[in-house]
Formats: structure tokens, C-alpha cells, sequence
């Protein structure tokens, strides 16, 4: 029984509790504005919840993809209970609940997108059905491709390389353009120098308006020949004859997710801070539970310390009560003055945490001979970290980074450690740690040395420490029960109520940099006083979040934004599809139609 269920049951007759009992319950009336307000959010989270849950998505499906009862075969039409999803429709993966959310999907697509066009050329239902079969034949062939994909690799080392790379050029750029004695003054013009790609050539600027055109032009004829060549390695033979199909199902991939949702919005900077504000307060939501659940329900407004609120500490009865409204002054303005209590509190806290610590480390020890091996990936050159950028010869032979690169023809046997992958060397270059605190980044750089090197090789390939960080990586991150829940997300935040979602107004200038400081200010909330304090070498907040803020120029242009989404993207085609890094497009549509 829910617990829902279990409050109804504690009234007579499922009656809802009275305006008294509300009142004890310590309730708004039911008349108030506030109770009518919060009664009309609870009604749309419910409504949104409602749409997303299970049964809900089945019925949406068998609506969009199955009313015509052409998929449905014989003996579906008159039941009173409907067949399951999985028997109705081809499978799409293994996993009926992924399948599930796909469909979901798919069928927003097809709805929005192809049935409002297509049912007024003709009543039938082919095309629909022939789109469908298709995607189910790419997605079950890319499922078994990811299987043999390094995935440790490509999200620790390879992604974080080039956004290593992308800031070390931004940087770079940036201070170039900013000497007076430089000839080039742009930045974009030394960032694409520096990284160039030739869906983003020539360099668009207002002063040659044919440059604009002609980089949208080299930028589809890019995401078409990227498309083209999935296709042409994924589709069945018989479909990929069919040109017309095969250019109608190329045209939606190209110009509605990558044209539109990659290339036209995903590559916004008001867009990725918006984006790293949401994953900043889910972490905060995280470690706002953790501290409800030891006792501590203290609200991010409140100033005063953790003594203070629990009463450790008392307060002088004349003081004036402390404003709750947050300023943007000293972080230490109204620090409490260390005592006898306070000291002996602070040990007691540092104390559990050192046992915490620990009890990690002996817990990791003891179960490391249980720990299964990290698994190697099936496909060569999964392990590589290239990052070169593909090149649109004048016949169109386009092809992805080269498989005969020495990165990618590095073998399966040297797999690298967790501890020397990129992710690492990337934070430091995200949060300028060698500028800020180089003696911090050479402690860093002695106890990886140390951990690789060092007694016991601890930090080595298949060594205690290496184990350990990959079995936490397949439990917490690589987990493939996350997967529904993800797709669930993703459905219910860029189509609310299976719908699109009104168009979203791009932001002016100054609500850009609200956006941003917004973001500064999130990210600021996740560090401690002191940590925060010492990292910016200031106790004010104000400095504090103008230093945040210049680290997050570095997602401001979105032209600059395009060249790392772009190798992304990329990279992870020429993982799930190598055959793009040997041949080019023109080349796999030969061998396959002879």
C-alpha cells in the first residue's frame, strides 16, 4: 500500500480531511490563494507525472503507432486486454524498458513531425511503418556496436581530451586577441586556426556576408554526409536502394536533431549554462538529503554555522537577530568566534571524517580480490584518445579521424589507467589549478606518480585503486538500469505531456548574463566557505563569482561551442561506426549496392 493510500485509509469513508483537521495539521485553508496556487502545481507536476509513467507512455504509443492496426496482426483487434508493447511493435533493444522510452519518443517524433505532413498526401500508414522498421534495424545493430565500445575510455579520457583541448585554444585565443601588437584580433579567427573543421570553414563574419553562407552551406553539407554514412553502414540492403527512402530518413536526422537540436541549440551558451545550473542542483538536492537524513534541516538561506543550529553555541541575548537575505559581502562577516565548544566539535567532525576516509580505503583493500577485471573492449582503436578533425575533399570522399592513426592502432592489451586518463588533466585546465595553486597540481602530479609507479602500483592498470574506480564507474555512472530513467528524463524535459513544447524565446544580452551568473552562483554554492575562500584568494563573493564567471566565458560563443559538439559527436560515430575512419561515404555506399 502506498503511502498515499495509507493516509486516505486514516479517514472515514476515503472523506478528505476537514478545514479543522487541516488547521491542526498546521495546512493553509483550502480557500487561500496560497493552497489554490500550490493546488493548480500540484495538479501540472501530477499531470506531467501522470504522462510519464508507464501505463500512460503504452496507451500514447498504441495511439500514435498502432491505431491504424496494421502492425497489430491477427487476433489484436477486439481483445479486451491489449498485447504488451514488446509483441505488438519490432524490438528496438534488449530491454523491453528501454524500448519502452524509445518508442516514446519516436512516436513525438513521428507526430509532430511526419504524420502532420504525411496524412495529407495520403491516408496509409506504409511509410510510417517502413520508418519504424528501419529504426528498429539501426537500433538494434548500434547496441551491439556499443557493446564492444570502450565506454570508460570514450567518458573519461577521450571526451574530457577535447574539452581540454577546446579550453586550452579558447585561451589561448582569447590572449592573442587581446595583445595590441597582434595582426589577427579576432578570436574566432585564431581559434579556428588552431582547431580547424571543415563544417565550421570559413570563419562567418559580418563584414564578408558570403562567408556566412557559405559555412551554413559547408555545415549541411557535413551533417548530411555524417547521416549518410550511418546509414549507409547500418541499413539493410534492400532499404538502402531505396533512395528516396533512404534521403527522406537522412533528412530528418540531419536537419531535426542535428540541424535543430544540435547545431541550432544545443551549441547555445546561454543553453549549456542553463544545463550546468540544473546538474549543480541536482548535486545540491543530493547533499541537501544527505544532511536531512543525518539531522541537519538547515535551509541554504540561513547564515548561521552548524554549532549555532544545533544549539551548541550560544548567542548573546543583546545581539541583533541575524538577516537570513543573502549578500554578496564576506563569507566570513559574521563568523563565530572559536571557543572551547567549537574546537572540540570541529575534531569530533574531522575525526569521523578521517575515519570515513579510512574505512573506504580498508573496505576497497579487503574487496579488491573480488572486484571483477576491467573489461576490454572488442573494437580496435576504442581505447584511442585522436582528437583530429575530418576533412570534405572536393569529390565529397569525407571521411572521420583515420583509423591508422597511432592512437587507434594503439592495442587492446595496453588499457590505460583510470588515474592517467584525461578527466583529471581536464579539471585542472577547467579550474586553472597550475595558475591558482601550482603547489597543489604538483602534489597532484607526485601522488599520481606515486600511484602509478610506487609500492604496489596501486593506481595501475588492474591494480587496487584502478579496480576500484572502475567497479564504481559501472555501478554508479555505466549502470544500465539508469538508462529508462535517463531516457524518461530526457522525454519528459524536451516533450512535456508527449507534446512539443512552446518554442523557447532565445535570451537577450543582459538575461544571458543573468543566466551565467545564475550558473557562477550555483557552482559557488557547492563549495565550502574555506575551499571557496582559498581557491579565489578573496573572502568576498562578489570576487568570488566574477572570477566564476570569466572561467565560464569559455562557453559564451557559440560559433567556438559548435567546434568541440561537432568533434563529439564525432568521435562517438567513429566509436559506435569505425567503418566511417576507413572509408568514406561514397565508398560504403559502393561496396554495399556493388
Amino acid at each position: 500500500m502506498t503511502e498515499s493510500a495509507l493516509r486516505e485509509s486514516n479517514y472515514p469513508q476515503g472523506q478528505p480531511p476537514t478545514l479543522q483537521t487541516t488547521t491542526l495539521l498546521g495546512r493553509n485553508p483550502p480557500n487561500s490563494p496560497r493552497a489554490m496556487g500550490a493546488a493548480r502545481q500540484s495538479d501540472t507536476t501530477k499531470s506531467h507525472a501522470d504522462a510519464a509513467s508507464d501505463k500512460a507512455t503504452a496507451a500514447f504509443i498504441r495511439r500514435t503507432l498502432c491505431s491504424h492496426n496494421v502492425l497489430l496482426g491477427n487476433g489484436e483487434k477486439g481483445r479486451n486486454t491489449p498485447r504488451p508493447i514488446e509483441e505488438v511493435l519490432p524490438p528496438l533493444t534488449s530491454s523491453n524498458e528501454v524500448d519502452l522510452q524509445l518508442y516514446a519518443i519516436i512516436s513525438v517524433i513521428i507526430k509532430e513531425f511526419v504524420q502532420t505532413w504525411y496524412s495529407k498526401i495520403t491516408p496509409d500508414h506504409v511509410f510510417v511503418n517502413e520508418v519504424i522498421q528501419i529504426i528498429a534495424h539501426c537500433t538494434r545493430a548500434l547496441e551491439q556496436r556499443l557493446r564492444k565500445v570502450d565506454l570508460e575510455a570514450l567518458l573519461l579520457d577521450e571526451i574530457p581530451g577535447l574539452v581540454e583541448d577546446h579550453l586550452s585554444a579558447f585561451r589561448l585565443a582569447q590572449q592573442h586577441s587581446s595583445r595590441p601588437q597582434s595582426l589577427v584580433s579576432d578570436p574566432r579567427i585564431i581559434y579556428h586556426t588552431l582547431h580547424p573543421h571543415p563544417a565550421l570553414t570559413p570563419v562567418p563574419t559580418e563584414a564578408v556576408p558570403s562567408s556566412i553562407v557559405e559555412q551554413r552551406e559547408n555545415e549541411s553539407a557535413w551533417r548530411q554526409l555524417l547521416v549518410q554514412g550511418v546509414l549507409a553502414v547500418l541499413l539493410p540492403t534492400e532499404d538502402l536502394e531505396n533512395g528516396c527512402l533512404r534521403a527522406l530518413v537522412a533528412e530528418i536526422f540531419a536537419e531535426m536533431i542535428l540541424g535543430n537540436g544540435i547545431s541550432g541549440k544545443a551549441c547555445e551558451g546561454w543553453l549549456l549554462w542553463e544545463g550546468i545550473t540544473g546538474i549543480a542542483e541536482v548535486l545540491q538536492d543530493g547533499v541537501k538529503e544527505k544532511d536531512a537524513q543525518s539531522g541537519d534541516t538547515s535551509s541554504p538561506e540561513q547564515s548561521l554555522s552548524r554549532l549555532e543550529r544545533f544549539g551548541l553555541l550560544s548567542q548573546p541575548a543583546n545581539e541583533p537577530k541575524k538577516s537570513t537575505k543573502p549578500q554578496l559581502t564576506s563569507r566570513h562577516q559574521d563568523s563565530v568566534p572559536m571557543t572551547i565548544s567549537t574546537l572540540f566539535w570541529i575534531f569530533i567532525q574531522y575525526t569521523l571524517l578521517v575515519c570515513t576516509a579510512m574505512r573506504t580505503v580498508i573496505m576497497g583493500v579487503a574487496t579488491w580480490s573480488s572486484l571483477p577485471p576491467r573489461s576490454v573492449a572488442g573494437a580496435s582503436g576504442n581505447n584511442s584518445g585522436s582528437s583530429q578533425s575530418p576533412t570534405i575533399e572536393a569529390n565529397h570522399q569525407w571521411r572521420l579521424p583515420q583509423a591508422d592513426h597511432p592512437d587507434l592502432r594503439r592495442p587492446l592489451a595496453s588499457k590505460q589507467a583510470i588515474v592517467s586518463m584525461k578527466l583529471w588533466s581536464c579539471a585542472s585546465q577547467l579550474v586553472e589549478l597550475n595558475s591558482r595553486m601550482p603547489w597543489l597540481s604538483s602534489l597532484i602530479s607526485m601522488l599520481h606518480w606515486k600511484a602509478l609507479f610506487g609500492p604496489g602500483k596501486l593506481g595501475g592498470t588492474e591494480g587496487v585503486l584502478d579496480r576500484y574506480l572502475s567497479h564504481t564507474m559501472q555501478i554508479r555512472v555505466l549502470n544500465p538500469a539508469f538508462v529508462p530513467i535517463l531516457l524518461r528524463t530526457i522525454r519528459a524535459t524536451l516533450f512535456p505531456n508527449n507534446t512539443l513544447g512552446p518554442p523557447r524565446i532565445p535570451p537577450t544580452v543582459e538575461e544571458a548574463k543573468k543566466i551565467k551568473r545564475r550558473c557562477a552562483a550555483t557552482l559557488l554554492a557547492l563549495l565550502p566557505s574555506a575551499v571557496a575562500a582559498t581557491f579565489f584568494s578573496s573572502d568576498l563573493q562578489v570576487v568570488q563569482l566574477q572570477q566564476l564567471e570569466t572561467q565560464l566565458d569559455c562557453l559564451d560563443d557559440a560559433y567556438l561551442n559548435k567546434h568541440l559538439i561537432f568533434q563529439i559527436v564525432e568521435l562517438i560515430m567513429v566509436r559506435l561506426v569505425p567503418e566511417l575512419g576507413e572509408r568514406g561515404v561514397q565508398e560504403l555506399i559502393e561496396e554495399r549496392l556493388g
